[in-house]
C-alpha cells in the first residue's frame, strides 16, 4: 500500500477507504506510538501510570473540538454505557423524543427505563424540533449514522429556548470533521474509533451542571477519584469533583490513541476540514443527482453494491439498505472518481 498525505499526516490504507462512519484510519504517528506501546508491554516495562497523561490530553482535545468546558467531560468505554448512567437519571416517567431509525446506542438506554414510567416517541426530524418542548429529554444523534442526515441544532436551540427539556446529543458521526460549539448541550457523547481515528476502546461524555447533579456515578471506580493513585483501596467514597467521578479507568491504548489524534484534529483548521469532507460528499451527491445537503456520509440507494465497489477497490458498508459512504479528510477526488465510475 502507498502513504498519502493529508493535512500534515500520513495515511497508510486511505486509497479507496470510504468507510470512515464504520471505523476510521489511524494515521502513522499514531501507529508509530501504539508499535511502541506495545513493545514497552511486551517488555514488561510498560507503566500504568503512563496512560494518566494521556487520558488528561484526550479529554481536553474532546472539549476543544466539541467547544465544551474541559472540566464537564468524563471518559467511559463506549457511547450506551455512558448514556446509560445519563438515562439512570432521569426521573421517573420522562417523556423522552428522538428520531426515527436513531442509532440504538442513543436510545436504548432510554427505552430500558420503561420499568420506571419512561416513554421514548420517535419523530422524524422536522417534528423532533417543533415539539422539543413537550418533552422532558431529547436524545439524538447530531448527524445519523445510517444516512449521515444533519439535525438543525440552531433550530432545535432556538426552539428550546427558556424550556427545561434535557438535550442529550451523540456526536459520534460528527466530531472529527464537522465544527462544533455545543456548550448549550446538556449532554454530548462521542466514540473515538470513527471520525477521530483512534482506537475502539474509550468514548468521551460532556455533561451540564444540572444534569451532572441529577447523576449517580454507578461505575465508581478507583481512577473516579480525585487523585486516582491515592483512592485503589479502602473507604470511604472519596470521588473527583467535576466530571472526571463519572471517568471509567483508561482503555490503555485506546486513551494513548485518543491523546494524540484528538489534538492533532483540534489543532487543525475546522473550516477547511469541513469544506473538504461536505465538498466531496457533495460532488458524489450532484454526480448521483441526490439531494445536497451539508454531511460527510452520503447513502446511495443501492443495497447490493458493496461487492462491486470492492472488486474497484471501494471500501465501504450498507446501512438501513443503502450503500453509505463516508468523506473525511484523507479522500480524494481520486476515490470519489473511482467510486462514481464502479457504481456506473
Amino acid at each position: 500500500m502507498t502513504a498519502r498525505e493529508a493535512f500534515g499526516a500520513e495515511f497508510l490504507g486511505a486509497d479507496g477507504f470510504l468507510n470512515t462512519p464504520t471505523y476510521g484510519l489511524p494515521p502513522q504517528f499514531l501507529v508509530d506510538a501504539l508499535q511502541d506501546c506495545i513493545a514497552a508491554w511486551q517488555a514488561g516495562t510498560m507503566e500504568p501510570a503512563s496512560f494518566d497523561e494521556p487520558a488528561r490530553v484526550g479529554r481536553a482535545a474532546y472539549a476543544a473540538l466539541t467547544g465544551v468546558p474541559v472540566e464537564s467531560v468524563a471518559m467511559g468505554g463506549n457511547v450506551s454505557a455512558v448514556l446509560g448512567l445519563v438515562a439512570a437519571a432521569i426521573p421517573d416517567g420522562s417523556r423522552v423524543a428522538t428520531l426515527a431509525g436513531e442509532f440504538t446506542s442513543t436510545t436504548f438506554p432510554f427505552a430500558a427505563q420503561t420499568g420506571r414510567g419512561v416513554t421514548v416517541t420517535e419523530l422524524r426530524a422536522d417534528e423532533l424540533v417543533a415539539r422539543a418542548t413537550e418533552f422532558d429529554v431529547i436524545t439524538a444523534s447530531l448527524v445519523q449514522s445510517a444516512n449521515g442526515a444533519v439535525l438543525d441544532m440552531d433550530a432545535l436551540r432556538a426552539g428550546l429556548a427558556g424550556a427545561d427539556t434535557l438535550t442529550v446529543i451523540d456526536v459520534t458521526q460528527a466530531v472529527g470533521w464537522k465544527q462544533l460549539d455545543l456548550g448549550w448541550v446538556d449532554v454530548t457523547a462521542a466514540a473515538i474509533y470513527k471520525w477521530l481515528l483512534a482506537p475502539r476502546g474509550t468514548a468521551w461524555m460532556s455533561l451540564s451542571d444540572r444534569m451532572s447533579r441529577i447523576m449517580t456515578p454507578h461505575a465508581a471506580n478507583w481512577y473516579a477519584g480525585e487523585d486516582p493513585w491515592q483512592t485503589i483501596y479502602g473507604l470511604p467514597l472519596r470521588l473527583a469533583e467535576d466530571a472526571r467521578r463519572f471517568d471509567a479507568s483508561p482503555s490503555w491504548f485506546s486513551v494513548l490513541g485518543a491523546s494524540l489524534t484528538l489534538p492533532w484534529l483540534a489543532s487543525l483548521d475546522q473550516a477547511a476540514v469541513e469544506k473538504h469532507t461536505v465538498g466531496l460528499a457533495n460532488r458524489l451527491r450532484a454526480e448521483l443527482q441526490l439531494p445536497q445537503h451539508d454531511s460527510a456520509i452520503v447513502s446511495i440507494p443501492v443495497a447490493d453494491g458493496v461487492e462491486q465497489l470492492r472488486r474497484a477497490g471501494i471500501r465501504a458498508s450498507v446501512r438501513a439498505g443503502a450503500v453509505r459512504v463516508g468523506f473525511h479528510l484523507y479522500n480524494t477526488d481520486d476515490d470519489l472518481d473511482r467510486l462514481v465510475s464502479a457504481l456506473r
